[in-house]
């Protein structure tokens, strides 16, 4: 394997893929590095595993798409670019190398799912939903970011942390391993979970979030409500069961992959504790009555879903948090 060099570190600060890292990425191919070699370098120089993976894969698959249109290369499915020697020298060697690894990275992509998804045809301002108008504040396409202002009503996010407050206790994560729950140094949060329509507050809320998300009832877990005290985070991490993991088989027999995730602000805290999307340079203010919702189509980084609750610097953060799966939780 050829001698590999260092990819731009000025980028990783910021985790954008500039032309410079495109053009190391397909300097690396075509000098034969392996791929993993190329995603330990990037992560050597400050990036994400998993957005080094989506960058390195993204910009494969685009130049050889560049090459094919440009030099009527084999189809990407035929004998030669699948790993027959083919003619030519080196260069068509390097091709076939580069289309080997663009494929490899393409058939690691699962199938996409249908997600949840409010009617935003042509973009509206305000949608109204369980008899309360919702106004839409912000949208994003990749990662699948909506931003919504006036979902819960001051009486509503009282009422949630009220009924909440004596049942808090640590919160904890999935054990990947077991499908169990842990509790992990990553999310330094207080935590409950309401049973799905547990009372009529609760049973109203997610009545008006099945009808703003067009997602139904019975496709959701129950709420939970979060309290993050001042120093408090959650670091980031994907809401979507890994398959690869061996706990998931259990979790996902209780109706299927995550597929959408609706964070409900209860307070506005003094300092801090914005809702972070490392990968897009996105910070979501947590203002009371407000929520981000964003979806997954695939259990996987190319969804940019990577997200957040940064720490709070004053006073308390409260949140409720839906998350919506492909069939009926149960």
């Amino acid at each position: 394997m050829a001698a590999m060099s260092s990819p731009s570190t000025h980028a990783a600060a910021v985790q954008t893929v500039t032309p410079e890292l495109r053009r190391w990425i397909i300097e690396q191919a075509e000098a034969s590095c392996r791929p993993a070699d190329v995603v330990q370098a990037m992560v050597t120089s400050g990036w994400h595993e998993d957005v080094a993976i989506q960058a390195m894969e993204d910009t494969l698959r685009q130049h050889l798409a560049e090459l094919e249109a440009a030099r009527q290369l084999p189809a990407a499915g035929s004998s030669q670019a699948v790993g027959a020697a083919p003619a030519g020298g080196p260069e068509a060697l390097a091709n076939a190398a580069l289309a080997n690894t663009a494929l490899a990275g393409a058939a690691a992509l699962p199938e996409p799912v249908a997600v949840p998804e409010p009617a935003l045809q042509g973009a509206p301002a305000t949608l109204h939903a369980g008899g309360r108008d919702v106004r839409v504040l912000t949208t994003l396409r990749l990662p699948r970011v909506v931003v919504f202002g006036g979902l819960l009503s001051d009486d509503e996010c009282e009422a949630m942390m009220a009924l909440a407050r004596p049942r808090l206790s640590r919160s904890e994560t999935v054990d990947n391993s077991t499908g169990g729950n842990e509790v992990n140094a990553a999310r330094t949060s207080d935590g409950m979970f309401f049973e799905r329509g547990e009372t009529p507050l609760i049973k109203r809320i997610e009545q008006r979030i099945a009808e703003l998300l067009g997602w139904p009832v019975a496709h959701g877990e129950g709420l939970q409500i979060l309290r993050y005290r001042p120093g408090a985070e959650y670091r980031p991490h994907h809401d979507y069961f890994d398959p690869k993991h061996p706990g998931s088989k259990v979790i996902l027999q209780r109706g299927g992959q995550r597929v959408g995730t609706l964070v409900m602000y209860l307070n506005t805290p003094e300092a801090g504790g914005a809702t972070t999307f490392p990968e897009v340079g996105l910070e979501v203010a947590p203002v009371r009555g407000n929520a981000v919702f964003f979806s997954y189509d695939r259990a996987h980084p190319s969804t940019r879903t990577l997200h957040g609750g940064a720490p709070v610097l004053a006073g308390e953060k409260w949140v409720a948090t839906k998350w919506l799966r492909q069939g009926v939780f149960t």
